[in-house]
């Protein structure tokens, strides 16, 4: 597969999306689950590269909260391809696996896919900010990101991903997943 990177041809546009979960769905295991949406979200990309699974403690979950699994996945997708439409798409996933949206800020989830840059767009509606206005300041964004395509500068940076993950403080605990 090719190295990621900031360039693309006109007939794709790439976005990178992040996955998580720690919450079971019915006999499907938080790890089950985002893999199962890694191979979903490959079925709607001409291509895709796909991070390792990481473990992350809850970071500004209500207490007892389980620990997350979280992945990224780059995707290339059809030049005919929106922000939004993708968006839609991503949501539909979440939804078909059983994701419930409450009122309630990092509760527990069964998925959760966000897009955080597509084609180095800088977008800012009521439903879409890219790139994700939180990415480079969470290290569970950034680890797999990282693995996948850690020379790309998110827009509006000025440093890679790379180097966005190694400004961050160690207090996060993100692992790999062995």
């Amino acid at each position: 597969m090719n190295s990621p990177s900031n360039t693309t041809n006109s007939a794709v546009k790439i976005a990178l999306v992040s996955l998580g979960s720690n919450l079971a769905l019915g006999d499907l295991s938080p790890k089950e689950l985002v893999l199962s949406a890694m191979d979903g979200l490959r079925q709607i990309s001409i291509d895709s590269h796909g991070s390792s699974l990481y473990v992350t403690e809850p970071l500004d979950c209500p207490p007892g909260s389980a620990d997350f699994i979280n992945a990224a996945i780059q995707l290339q997708v059809e030049a005919s391809t929106t922000a939004l439409g993708l968006l839609a798409l991503l949501q539909q996933i979440e939804t078909d696996f059983g994701r419930q949206r409450g009122g309630e800020r990092n509760q527990a989830r069964t998925l959760d896919i966000d897009l955080i840059s597509f084609d180095n767009q800088l977008l800012e509606s009521t439903v879409l900010t890219l790139p994700h206005p939180r990415a480079a300041q969470r290290k569970f964004v950034l680890m797999p990101l990282a693995q996948i395509s850690p020379n790309t500068v998110l827009p509006g940076q000025s440093s890679s991903i790379v180097q966005l993950l190694d400004r961050l403080p160690d207090q996060d605990n993100v692992q790999l997943l062995a």
